[in-house]
């Protein structure tokens, strides 16, 4: 959908908010809800993350906002350096974009993306929430990652896949509306041209 970088860019934004917000959403409240409560006897997650002082992250509790800001950061510079150039040129590697249905190319795309993002991302988490006060040790690190990556891919896939990346579409759609029009009518226009 997008066609220049600038629009790469935004679509990249715009999934990137949505993402990290759900995963955020999904580390505290579906992987490690019930033991944050249980841990700090709580009824409720955000209760637990307060009682605590904020989330665990790199040897300290940080606030929730600057969880989401680092994520943020992060991921966006890895989803422009990595993720979109990379699934796209997978995609097109096994499918013609011009030949394929366009949502067989979307879905393969995104399936691409999912496959380069969560590992490289859970990556980067295992070292951001690994549990420093018991010292470090790359084998601890590894199955933290290992962990990580299989909590975390099957929501990344299904969430991209049925959630965000519609969203995402539907969003992008709004803010370059009078660009995908201009390119769904120049085709036409060139065509009625050609037959006059």
């Amino acid at each position: 959908m997008p066609r220049n970088q600038f629009q790469r860019m935004v679509f990249a934004f715009i999934t990137v908010v949505i993402t990290v917000h759900a995963f955020v959403l999904y580390s505290l409240c579906f992987v490690n809800g019930s033991v944050l409560m249980e841990i700090n006897g709580t009824n409720s997650v955000l209760k637990a993350i307060g009682k605590q002082g904020g989330v665990y992250m790199c040897g300290n509790f940080v606030p929730i906002w600057l969880v989401i800001i680092t994520e943020f950061v992060l991921a966006y510079s890895l989803e422009n350096i990595l993720g979109s150039p990379f699934s796209f040129r997978i995609a097109a590697k096994h499918f013609n974009p011009m030949q394929t249905n366009p949502l067989i190319f979307e879905t393969v795309i995104i399936a691409a993306t999912v496959a380069i993002m969560c590992p490289s991302m859970s990556f980067i988490a295992a070292f951001l929430y690994y549990p420093y006060y018991e010292g470090f040790n790359v084998i601890t690190l590894l199955a933290n990652w290992f962990k990580l990556v299989c909590w975390n891919l099957p929501f990344a896939f299904f969430s991209q896949l049925l959630f965000i990346q519609p969203l995402v579409r539907k969003i992008f759609g709004l803010i370059f509306s009078k660009d995908i029009k201009a390119r769904t009518n120049l085709p036409q226009t060139v065509t009625a041209a050609e037959t006059t």
